[in-house]
């Protein structure tokens, strides 16, 4: 029992790094690249949570010594924030900080600094990091009639087969 009693003590030691760096590095990584932005959407705002949580014990760690449960709720938060089939980081980005955003910060973009419409956007966050950048720089060259031209070349010989 003793072995036991020990490791129930110390799960959030042994489980911690696994669950709240290893898995989202892991996932962030993948991610990357994705050509979905929605998983995106969830690591960034788990790395954004998880880094305000340090913070916040930095600041209050005296405070935070005292309390015994403090370790294990931050690894049940920590794990409904990162486990896939609770997605709580991307649950708390869509029913709080995004409609924060939309009210006071105006419409959002993928990048303002670009002069791409909403369907030329859409089109780039479907493309794999490597693809969008190639894209970005073919558009950047040739602009996005040729890209235009392209797909519909594409679809004329995809229609033929």
């Amino acid at each position: 029992m003793g072995v036991l009693a020990v490791i129930a003590k110390r799960l959030d030691a042994l489980v911690g790094p696994g669950v709240m760096l290893l898995y989202p590095l892991y996932a962030s990584l993948r991610a990357i690249e994705s050509p979905s932005m929605l998983d995106d959407q969830q690591w960034l705002t788990y790395w954004i949570i998880y880094s305000l949580i340090t913070l916040f014990e930095l600041s209050f760690w005296k405070i935070l010594a005292w309390l015994p449960f403090w370790t294990y709720m931050k690894l049940l938060f920590c794990m409904w924030l990162v486990l896939p089939m609770f997605n709580g980081a991307a649950y708390l980005y869509e029913n709080f900080v995004r409609q924060y955003l939309v009210k006071y910060g105006g419409k959002l973009m993928m990048n303002q600094n670009t002069n791409y419409t909403e369907d030329q956007m859409k089109l780039l966050q479907m493309l794999s990091l490597d693809a969008r950048k190639s894209v970005v720089q073919f558009v950047d060259k040739y602009g996005w009639d040729a890209v235009d031209r392209a797909i519909k070349a594409a679809e004329k010989e995809a229609k033929r087969r």
